[in-house]
């Protein structure tokens, strides 16, 4: 590249500049699809993105879990794979309908009112209009999606992969239509998956109610007490000495003059309560399986909105009405045994309208999940599918070896139409994507739970059930990289249908991925669960807006560890910032000092050791310093290898966090803070005097290390920091876009030179502390001697210690008042002195420090010292924080604490001796 004017970088890092022009040009180029890619021999990766609700915005979450992916996919590309990273949307069955009848209701209009066809239509002109916000948002964060290829799970490619599995699957048997207990939520009048229902501990009161009487009676205990109305039994442990003669009789259930058995059932706990329980086989999923077990009917009490059906006084009230007006009942009819008393319980709730769920007996259709389940468990078990963490496999193998089957059927008129038909004399036929119902025939109302279709999700996005191009080249798709709160709900049934669709294939090409990557929740910085009522939440928009996207992505990655909840907070995108231009002010400075990067670098193209091997190839742009490289060049890239090799081996293994934390130290402290520094002695050697061609060559050897490694770290970070990496590395080299660049695989190892330049930087840490203690500002020049250092290996670095300490020859302070060395001698006085490293640094602080001002300052620092080692006192006193705040929170709190009563220990012994 040619030399460029320091002016073509701006001063200041805006990223509202360039964010939008650098994602429009990426996506323009066509940088997302793989057929741009060069290599189309290349080894492949794919991800599946996790569809978003076409009604949902960019949350915290997907921030944090689009970060991992696209740092994943943004590196692999850069490795040379074909990459594919696959987008699109989930058509939320409940949550769109909600939406869209909400709006009619604004009309005074029911979906009702309109009739399924047109209330359908409606929907899709809501989607087309309103829907996929978060598809710009994703824009917005960076992530290098392929959206060519953008799917939604009721388009029509999707929907046949639907008809085409579910036809397979009822005709294996592993589809049926049965009377189950389901979770059902009277507002959505559906039944409800496991995930939608929200569980949380409410208050309730338990009733105490007497069945039978004398020496016949029994007791049983409930929450529920309008469910009495369709009790068909009472349950006792077949172990429960104090019930064993009632085993076998009946009990008349009170309020309605109605007999019901008494019957022994190893469910029981007889140790919970009064040992004995209600059953209502239509209202509670235990009580069912009881009833299944001992042969009891199920008596339904209420409908479908939740009103009592059954005969009697009762009948017409809702259930909450129906529950205290039961308990007075009972209460006059002297059934009550206990008073009535709260009583705390976990109750359900619908997650999209907060209603409580009704367990209620139903007629609807299941996946038997038993030999699809084997399946998914054998496939984690014999290594197939990899989780990250592996501890998670314990919690995976219990979901899998313990599964009910799925009641896949949704009451609901917004989704993939269950495509069973009905002959009028009540035959019943599954209709395939290819076939034609009979004439007459009717189509099941019901429609198939959200996750049916987005089980198929990793395979049906690619063309299945078509042999497709992608399919041969994608599926298995790499890497899914989710939260652990839907391990069972969603990662589960993709394995399931995954192997079930593809068990033609090879065992390892039939699994929907070969790893799982699983994080926590974000949490804020104190590890609490973030929510409106806390006010702790983050909306990741308004962060971008004010931080950048690439300090909002660093901030997720560096807080994430497999399987952990991510802990954030403002003063650590705030950081990340910084950090941004931390890296933008080092470009511009190299820039400025004419650093510069040859072309087999920008392409890739350089072997093991780069532009900087000690061999003479004479290929290179550049002159080869080899062995001539100055100690501080040498280390820079000795240690830019051993961080290359170290964040390759974290990314390897899903440690996002350890790699960013390995990156941020060696950009900000190594590179910006000790080789930039290290680096300005031979540039402004050269600027002193151009004539001089050994300082030139000098210089221009370290113009060409700083260009190689800035070039190398922008490599490293770009994937997690596209947007502000990609506009310093174009200005730095004048190529295109960093994101086609080849990832770094520089490797040089110089123990030789790590250890001068450590024992330079403990020399320099250790003079600026004393400086410090000594009251000198951090940019004051004093005159100051290194005694002893012309006998150390340190020799070679003077002009670098004096220019990184501001500490000039003893001499400059005398020379225009004495000519002869006696008299520099005498104007040098050494007024303190410090010996590190086997060099003894002495200074003359004469005329320098103001000692009444000094005292105060001190002072003023000490009680800065001493209040926040009192706050972090009290807040690890606190068991509250210290067992709840993630482990690194409360380490940097303890080292806080450390930091700080080293600090006074310090200025009370520097106070001291100015006394």
């Amino acid at each position: 590249m040619t030399d460029r004017e320091h002016d073509e970088l701006p001063p200041q890092y805006a990223p509202a500049e360039v964010e939008a022009r650098r994602y429009e040009h990426w996506e323009k180029a066509g940088y997302f699809t793989p057929e741009a890619q060069e290599n189309q021999d290349a080894p492949c990766f794919a991800i599946v993105l996790p569809p978003p609700n076409v009604t949902g915005s960019l949350h915290i979450g997907h921030a944090l879990d689009h970060t991992l992916s696209d740092t994943m996919v943004r590196r692999r590309r850069m490795q040379g794979y074909r990459t594919l990273w696959l987008p699109g949307m989930d058509h939320a069955g409940i949550a769109t309908q909600n939406v869209v009848e909400r709006e009619l209701a604004k009309d005074g209009l029911s979906r009702h009112d309109l009739g399924r066809e047109a209330f359908v239509e409606r929907v899709w002109q809501w989607k087309t209009e309103y829907g996929g916000r978060i598809l710009g948002q994703m824009r917005r964060l960076g992530d290098s999606v392929d959206w060519s290829r953008e799917r939604f799970t009721m388009d029509e490619g999707l929907s046949r992969a639907v008809q085409t599995i579910f036809k397979r699957l009822f005709d294996d048997e592993l589809i049926y239509r049965a009377e189950r207990i389901i979770n059902w939520c009277p507002r959505c009048l559906t039944a409800l998956s496991d995930i939608e229902v929200d569980h949380s501990d409410d208050e309730g009161e338990l009733v105490s109610i007497r069945y039978g009487d004398g020496e016949n009676s029994i007791v049983v205990a409930t929450t529920r007490a309008e469910t009495m109305l369709g009790d068909t039994a009472v349950a006792v442990h077949p172990d429960d000495e104090r019930y064993a003669h009632l085993v076998g009789t009946v009990v008349e259930l009170p309020l309605t003059g109605r007999a019901i058995p008494i019957v022994a059932d190893a469910h029981v706990d007889p140790a919970f309560g009064t040992g004995a329980v209600k059953v209502t086989p239509a209202h509670d999923p235990n009580d069912f399986e009881i009833g299944r077990r001992h042969d009891l009917p199920g008596v339904p009490i209420m409908d479908e909105r939740g009103v009592i059906t059954a005969a009697g006084p009762f009948q017409g009230l809702d259930r909450f009405e129906a529950r205290p007006a039961i308990v007075a009942a009972l209460r006059e009819a002297g059934r009550i045994v206990k008073e009535v008393r709260p009583y705390v319980h976990a109750v359900g709730h619908c997650s999209r309208c907060g209603t409580t769920v009704e367990p209620r007996q139903s007629l609807q259709w299941f996946v038997r999940v038993a030999p699809l389940a084997k399946a998914a468990g054998d496939a984690v078990r014999d290594g197939r599918v990899a989780l990250s963490p592996v501890e998670m496999n314990a919690r995976y193998f219990g979901w899998v070896d313990d599964m009910h089957d799925w009641c896949i059927s949704r009451q609901l008129w917004w989704g993939h139409r269950i495509p069973v038909w009905y002959s009028p004399d009540g035959e019943v036929r599954c209709v395939g994507p290819n076939e034609t119902p009979p004439p007459g025939w009717t189509q099941d109302p019901d429609v198939l739970d959200t996750w049916f279709s987005s089980a198929l999700w990793p395979f049906s996005t690619l063309g299945w059930p078509g042999d497709t191009p992608d399919l041969r080249a994608f599926y298995p798709t790499s890497v899914l990289v989710t939260g652990y709160d839907i391990l069972f709900f969603w990662v589960v049934r993709m394995m399931m249908f995954g192997l079930y669709a593809n068990r033609g294939k090879a065992p390892q090409d039939a699994v929907p991925f070969r790893n799982v990557v699983l994080h926590g929740l974000v949490r804020d910085q104190f590890g609490k669960k973030m929510s409106k009522s806390r006010g702790n939440t983050v909306d990741p928009l308004e962060w971008i807006d004010r931080f950048g996207a690439d300090a909002v992505r660093f901030t997720l990655a560096r807080g994430s560890n497999p399987g952990s909840d991510t802990s954030v907070s403002e003063e650590w995108a705030a950081g990340a910032r910084n950090f941004c231009n931390k890296l933008w002010n080092a470009t511009r400075f190299a820039l400025l000092n004419g650093a510069t990067v040859d072309g087999a670098s920008v392409t890739g193209q350089t072997g093991t050791n780069g532009p900087f091997d000690t061999a003479e190839s004479g290929t290179q742009e550049h002159p080869q310093p080899g062995a001539e490289l100055a100690v501080a060049d040498r280390w820079i890239l000795s240690r830019l290898s051993a961080v290359i090799a170290e964040v390759d081996g974290l990314l390897e293994q899903f440690e996002f966090g350890k790699a960013c934390d390995a990156l941020y130290h060696f950009a900000w402290d190594e590179f910006c803070d000790w080789y930039l520094e290290l680096a300005k002695v031979p540039l402004a050697a050269a600027q002193a005097d151009p004539a001089a061609q050994a300082a030139q060559a000098a210089a221009d050897r370290t113009k060409s290390v700083l260009g190689f490694v800035l070039d190398q770290m922008l490599r490293l970070l770009h994937p997690v920091m596209p947007f502000v990496t990609d506009e310093l590395w174009t200005a730095l080299t004048g190529q295109d876009s960093l994101m086609m660049a080849a990832w770094p695989t520089f490797a040089r190892d110089d123990k030789a030179a790590e250890a001068e330049i450590a024992s330079l930087m403990r020399l320099v840490t250790e003079i600026r502390r004393f400086r410090a203690d000594q009251g000198l500002r951090p940019g004051q020049r004093v005159p100051a001697r290194l005694a002893g250092i012309g006998a150390t290996p340190l020799a070679a670095h003077e002009a670098s210690i004096r220019s990184l300490l501001r500490l000039t020859e003893p001499a400059s302070a005398s020379a225009s008042a004495s000519a002869d060395a006696d008299a520099d001698k005498a104007a040098f006085n050494v007024s303190a002195s410090l010996t590190a490293e086997d060099v003894t640094v002495e200074i003359d602080l004469a005329g320098t420090v103001d000692v009444a001002a000094e005292r105060a300052r001190m002072e003023k620092d000490l009680a800065a010292a001493r209040k926040e080692a009192a706050q972090m006192a009290a807040k690890l006193g606190n068991a509250g924080f210290t067992d709840q705040a993630p482990a690194a929170v409360v380490a940097k709190s303890r080292q806080r604490q450390a930091d700080a009563e080293a600090d006074i220990e310090r200025l009370e012994a520097r106070l001291a001796s100015l006394a």
